[in-house]
């Protein structure tokens, strides 16, 4: 009984361990995104986004899309559904 408990235990803190390791906003993915991406082709990167915002300004569109987990975030702007700059923020290593 304590043995298979204990298997439990140790099953149930490596799921919740790997699941904290899931996110997809970290520095490999943010270092994936270059410029001229299109909007889907970072989608397929980092998934659907947090936020989005547009904007239209006659003879081109623009906007950002943000990405946020707990304690990253990644922010990408976009021209013409194309990358013009990304910023990454995460908390100092320690």
């Amino acid at each position: 009984m304590i043995q298979k408990l204990s298997q439990f235990l140790c099953v149930a803190l490596l799921a919740a361990f790997l699941s904290g390791c899931g996110s997809k906003i970290n520095q490999a993915n943010f270092d994936k995104i270059t410029t001229d991406m299109t909007r889907p082709q970072v989608e397929a990167i980092l998934g659907k986004p947090t936020e989005t915002s547009t904007t239209d300004i006659g003879i081109a569109s623009g906007g950002s899309s943000t990405w946020k987990d707990k304690n990253r975030t990644i922010v990408v702007q976009f021209l013409n559904d194309k990358v013009i700059t990304k910023s990454f923020s995460a908390p100092p290593r320690k």
